[in-house]
């Protein structure tokens, strides 16, 4: 799956973050609304990764989806 399908699916996509990524909030997610860029700096912040392991954990993730 690519990146515009979830921005394009935002809300049915946040379920299946949420599940993936417990530590982001609901008020997190919101203010994300789809943008990838966004949504791997918060998981920079909550998990204190690297930007280079973010983008490693969110193309896995999205290659899980169908």
């Amino acid at each position: 799956m690519e990146w515009n399908q979830i921005e394009g699916n935002w809300k049915q996509a946040k379920g299946k973050i949420r599940e993936k990524w417990g530590d982001l909030t609901d008020d997190d997610l919101s203010r994300i609304q789809g943008k990838r860029e966004q949504f791997e700096g918060e998981l920079q912040k909550r998990y204190g990764k690297s930007k280079e392991a973010v983008r490693k954990d969110v193309d896995d993730w999205l290659k899980t989806l169908h």
